[in-house]
């Protein structure tokens, strides 16, 4: 039987999700657990990866065992198990087909930026200390929506056979001192979205203009761009599926 397992945690901690050798994962640290209160070892299977540093709202997971499970008790046992910086919100059933990543029909995430100094920010937020045109940025993400392949955001020397995405969504909103670009998309490559913020950024200061923005993401070119812009702010922060996949008539809690 298939589960899906819904995540969120503080990445500061960790060497991102994806388990790798001689560094602390988000992944590796869930499977222990998992195997330690179901004395059998466990694989889990992430919507994606996120990068060392970067936080996820909601991070969903695949993995399978061969019974039924007390999906509520296992919840509890693993949060009582785990880190602070990682808890699980709920697990769920799905058909044996589904898939963590290969069915998710899009993903969303979020980066946060603010300017005063705020202590309950730091560390889960980026800073910025120049005044910043957020009309103009969102003039230049809206045109996002007219392009597919995203070279010119994309880390280099990846293992991906295409560049392309579908962005669905590319917008800044004011949350009280906070500044949210929310940007959504059916895959997402390897750094796109850091690097996307720090080229909008060099829009937002006047350092380049709207019309440069589509010429950087058209040249498919990662050095026109702008810097990726660190890790605290960025949040990965929902997972869609086709509800077919799920059973029981079972509420998603994002």
């Amino acid at each position: 039987m298939r589960y899906f397992i819904y995540i969120s945690y503080n990445g500061t901690n960790y060497h991102g999700w994806q388990m790798q050798p001689n560094a602390v994962t988000v992944q590796e640290t869930i499977q222990k657990a998992m195997t330690l209160i179901l004395a059998e070892e466990i694989q889990i299977t992430g919507a994606g990866r996120t990068d060392t540093g970067v936080h996820a709202k909601t991070m969903v997971a695949h993995f399978d065992w061969s019974d039924t499970l007390e999906v509520n008790s296992l919840a509890k046992r693993l949060n009582s198990l785990l880190p602070q910086d990682i808890a699980i919100k709920t697990i769920v059933k799905v058909t044996s087909e589904a898939h963590a990543r290969f069915s998710a029909l899009s993903r969303t995430y979020e980066y946060l930026l603010y300017f005063d100094k705020n202590p309950f920010l730091k560390g889960l937020a980026y800073r910025h200390y120049k005044e910043l045109d957020f009309e103009a940025m969102n003039t230049a993400a809206a045109q996002m929506k007219r392009y597919r392949d995203f070279t010119s955001f994309s880390k280099l020397h990846t293992d991906t056979h295409t560049n392309n995405c579908n962005v669905q969504k590319a917008q800044w909103q004011r949350q009280d001192n906070v500044w949210v670009f929310t940007i959504q998309a059916d895959r997402f490559l390897r750094d796109m979205v850091r690097a996307t913020v720090g080229t909008l950024i060099l829009v937002g200061e006047y350092r380049i203009t709207v019309d440069d923005f589509c010429s950087i993401v058209e040249a498919k070119d990662r050095q026109k761009a702008g810097h990726s812009i660190d890790a605290c702010g960025l949040y990965l922060s929902k997972v869609e599926y086709p509800h077919d996949i799920f059973l029981n008539n079972q509420i998603i809690i994002h």
